[in-house]
């Protein structure tokens, strides 16, 4: 969220694209979004790995399970309109990003399931873009123990409040 910000402050145009910098997500992608955001004059348009084509490369059978059971919890309890919660390739309009930075309270890999929540709870429209996601090549996930158990907090949370 604090990058969110940051780069906030210093963006010039009406759109504003979020991604992984360590190209696991590919900017090969950018202008599907843009194609989609016309078609649908969407709010949001949302990076999933969980529709059409799209697909994850490099993660072990964990990883994997990790991620759709997060998505899946998350379409049972809040049924938010979306294929994948979690991942944070995104497009917003940049005045519906501040909003919902305003809005959003969550810290962590809950962060980008919350946004997509707030932006459905306010009214905000959400297209989706199947990707492909490629494991990075350098460095290491942080998802681990205390991220599953902050997610299922948040989660519950969300639940309790949306």
């Amino acid at each position: 969220g604090t990058a969110y910000i940051h780069g906030m402050k210093y963006a010039t145009g009406d759109f504003i694209v979020i991604m992984d910098a360590d190209l696991s997500h590919h900017p090969k992608f950018i202008p599907e979004f843009i194609r989609k955001q016309k078609e649908g004059n969407f709010d949001i348009v949302s990076g999933t790995r969980y529709k059409g084509n799209g697909g994850v490369y490099g993660w072990d059978l964990k990883r994997k399970l990790i991620s759709r059971g997060a998505n899946f919890l998350t379409q049972v309890l809040l049924r938010p309109g979306a294929s994948d919660l979690t991942g944070s390739f995104r497009l917003y309009r940049k005045e519906v990003l501040q909003k919902l930075m305003e809005k959003c309270v969550s810290k962590g890999y809950v962060f980008q399931m919350e946004m997509i929540v707030r932006a459905r709870q306010l009214g905000f429209t959400v297209g989706e873009v199947p990707i492909s996601f490629v494991d990075r090549v350098y460095g290491e996930s942080k998802l681990g123990g205390n991220e599953i158990v902050s997610f299922l907090k948040g989660l519950l949370t969300l639940f309790a409040t949306t």
